[in-house]
This record gives C-alpha cells, structure tokens and sequence, in this order.
C-alpha cells in the first residue's frame, strides 16, 4: 500500500487530470445529457381461435391447447421489429427530424430519411419477452420523454394493423362470395342433368333397381343350375330304367303244379293187366317162344314203356302273372319321361327369363353409374356451396372482430410520458466520481509503469549494482537536516 501511494503521490497530476475530466463529463451528463425511457408491454393470448383455411366445411378448432408456444413469441418479437412497422413509426413520429447528423445527408430524398431513422429507432428499441410469461417487453429511451411515449404508440399502433395484416390477409369475404356464387350456379346445373337423366331412362334409384334385378338374377340362377342338374339326373334315370326294363320279364310265373294223367294211368294199367291174363292164358296152351305169346309179349312190354313214361313226364300247370319290377320300372319310366318333358321346358323358360334379367340388370348398371356420377357431382356441388358459405361467414365475422381489434394480442402496459430520467443526477456524479477514480488510480499507474526514470535507492541499486551513499529530492522546499 506504501508503495501504491508513493505512485499516486508520484503521479499525482496525471490523476487529479484524468479525475477531472471523467468527473466534469459525468456532471455535464447529468446535467444536460439525461435519457428517459417509455415503456410499454403487449400481452400474446389466445381469446381468438380462427378457423383453418382448408377444404372442409367444419374445419375442427384446436381447443386443446390454449398456452403460447416459444415460436409464437418470437413471431411476435420479430413483427415488432419488422422494417415495415419501424418505416411506419418514423413516418408517423417525424423521427427524420431529431437526426443530429441531418447535415451529413442534407442531399438525401425523404425515403433514405425515413429508412434511416427506421434504423436507427430498431437499434435504440429494445423487444424482449418476458421470461415464463406470455408478454414481451419494448422500451425505447430519448432526451424528449413526451417523443419517448409517442414513439411507443405508433408502435403498438403500426404493430397491431401488422399482426391483422399477417394472420388474416384482407379479400378472403370477397373471394368466397365469389366462388360461393359459382358453386351455387353448379349446384343447380347438376340438378337439372340430374333431372334429365332420370326423366329420359324412367329410372328413379337405377342403383336400388340395378340391386333387386341382381338379386332376382341370382335367385334365377341358381334356380336354372338346379334345373339343370334335375334335368341330367332325370336323363340318366330315363336311360337307366330303360336298361332295367330291357332286362326285366313282362310275366312272372307264380305257381307250378306236376301230376300224372289219372284216366291214361288207369287206361294203360288196365290195358298191361289185361295183356297179363292174355299172356297166361296163351301160356296154358302154348310154349313162351310161340308167336301170339311173343306178340303179347312185346305189347306188354310196349304198356310197360308207357307206363314208365307217363311216370317219368308227369302233366305240368304253371301259373303266370304281370312282373312287379318290370310293371315299377315302367311306371317310373312313364313319370320320368314326363319329368323330364317338364324340366327341359322349365330350361327354357328359365334360361329365357335369365337372359332377360341379366340385360336388364346390365343396363340399369350402366344408368347406375351414369346416375352416381350425376349424384356424386350434385354432391360435390352442394358441398362446395355449404363450404363456400361457411367459410364466407368464417370471413365476415373475423373481418368484424379485425375491425373492432379483437385479436390475439393486447396492449397490456400502456406507453406513458416518463416523469423522471434514466439514471438519477445524484447517481450519475457518484459514478463519475467513482469512475473518475479508478479511471486516474488507472491511467497514474500505466503511467509510472512505463517511466524509465530511476525514482528510488533501490532501483538505482537494482539497475546499476552500485550503492547509494546519498539521495536528495527533486524539488526541496524546506533546509534538509545533515
């Protein structure tokens, strides 16, 4: 500390200079340099909710999220310091007059004035938002406290027809009036073709229609392939009963009955017996190789053989009826062909009516889908109409709430005339005093450092390593003692 003091004291001049002249500045701030400073805060809500632009006619509304994201505060931020709005404040506060350098750009068109003082008012505007809050912070400082303020109501001013400017861009009721008129004049242009088109096919609903007749289509159908696989199975059973009846017996014999012949029986026995006795007789009067005994002899034999014969081939009655199975199969056959007569012209008569439906059911397809289009445009039509008249609606009403300010943003300070500067007078020659000292304090010391002279013993020792007998001040006022 001895030794800083021995500096100051040292360069007691360039301090008490250097004080001086940081002390007279700050003096002659407070005095005629103070700055006052308007404030003002605008507030990024969200109290209006305009529908999307987009191509439905209930354009759903984000009514989920309601808080302020980041990105829209630095939206709003930078359209406070968009060129355009600045150009409007300095135009509307004549901020071309308060340049001090006027006389540099004397030559200058009104344009480059106004675009200068643009750029000098965003240099001295400060935008910040606030942080954790949705408000953003502008000041603006000048010598003229009443110019302050007013600056700062041209800005909220020029600010707010901006942010209408930017998220509602003008002639959106103009269009959809327009283009509600000409989806209107469609609308009707599809009715009156959709009219034609049903009064010259006698079609009302060609797709209901078109429907029943392919249902009956289906139905027809399937009734014609069973007819067809009756029909096959009725050919086959035709062939097949006719092979049975080839094969079948027209009679049948019921009962068989085997007798001998009762009279002949007797007739031949009778006759044997009496050849018998014949032959006996002949015996008694003649020897057996006689011929009238042979001759007997031989015609017994002869009713012998036709009594053995008689015996072996007796009389046969037989008893015959109508066969069941060939009578069955005939009368099968019988009802089969006439099945079968039947099924071919059910056939025809279906296959026929099948046709027929299907050219039906083809044509009122093809008016279907004439007719689905023709809907399908009306459709179209009539709901770009609704969407049309939505939106106009949507339109005017956001271009009511523009014309009365409702919009998302609010002025929630208002600028007002600062009674008292910046900086306190009292405040500022404290800082000059306190500046102004450490400024000298700083200016003696680099000052002392960069002195080549030798000030003390030690030094004239240190450099010319030769002792010091004796060391006498610079200026001597007073007699110096031996």
């Amino acid at each position: 500390m001895r030794e800083m003091a021995a500096i100051l004291f040292r360069q007691r001049a360039v301090l008490f200079g250097v004080f001086a002249v940081v002390f007279a500045a700050a003096v002659l701030y407070a005095l005629f340099g103070a700055k006052y400073e308007a404030h003002m805060q605008v507030l990024v809500r969200r109290g209006r909710v305009d529908p999307p632009m987009n191509a439905q006619v209930n354009a759903p509304l984000e009514y989920t999220r309601w808080e302020v994201t980041e990105e829209e505060l630095n939206s709003e931020v930078e359209l406070l310091r968009d060129d355009e709005v600045l150009r409007r404040v300095a135009e509307a506060c004549d901020l071309t007059a308060h340049d001090r350098l006027w006389w540099l750009h004397a030559g200058d068109g009104k344009a480059a004035r106004i675009e200068r003082a643009a750029r000098r008012l965003g240099k001295q505007l400060k935008v910040d938002p606030v942080k954790k809050t949705n408000l953003i912070a502008i000041s603006y400082g000048g010598s003229d406290p009443r110019l302050a303020a007013a600056v700062l109501r041209a800005l909220a001013k020029a600010y707010l027809e901006k942010h209408v400017e930017v998220h509602r861009p003008g002639g959106e009721a103009g269009f959809f009036e327009q283009q509600a008129g000409e989806s209107r004049r469609q609308l009707e242009e599809a009715q009156r073709k959709l009219l034609e088109f049903t009064g010259s096919h006698g079609v009302v609903a060609a797709g209901q229609e078109r429907d029943l007749i392919l249902r009956r289509v289906t139905e027809v159908d399937a009734s014609y392939q069973q007819t067809q696989v009756d029909l096959e199975q009725t050919q086959r059973r035709v062939l097949e009963l006719k092979a049975q009846l080839a094969k079948l017996p027209e009679r049948t014999t019921t009962q068989i009955r085997a007798a001998d012949n009762p009279e002949l029986m007797r007739a031949l026995k009778a006759s044997l017996l009496d050849l018998e006795l014949k032959r006996t007789q002949l015996l008694t009067k003649f020897e057996p190789s006689h011929r009238l005994v042979q001759e007997v002899d031989q015609q017994i034999a002869l009713a012998k053989a036709a009594i053995a014969n008689e015996e072996m081939n007796p009389l046969r009655d037989e008893t015959t009826e109508k066969d069941a199975n060939h009578e069955w199969a005939k009368g099968e056959l019988q009802k089969a062909q006439v099945d079968l007569k039947g099924l071919e012209a059910k056939a025809e008569t279906t296959g026929a009516q099948l046709a027929a439906y299907r050219t039906l059911a083809r044509r009122y397809g093809e008016d279907a889908i004439a007719q689905d289009d023709l809907v399908n445009r009306e459709k179209a039509a009539e709901e770009s109409y609704l969407l049309y008249v939505k939106k106009r609606e949507e339109a005017r009403v956001g271009d009511a709430l523009d014309e009365r300010g409702i919009v998302n943003v609010a002025i929630a300070e208002q600028p007002a005339v600062p009674a008292l500067p910046v900086w306190p007078a009292w405040l500022v020659v404290v800082t000059g005093v306190v500046a102004g000292g450490v400024s000298g304090a700083g200016t003696a010391l680099a000052r002392d450092r960069t002195d080549p002279a030798l000030r003390t013993p030690d030094e004239a020792l240190e450099c010319l390593d030769l002792p010091v007998l004796a060391s006498l001040p610079e200026r001597v006022r007073h007699r110096l003692a031996a």
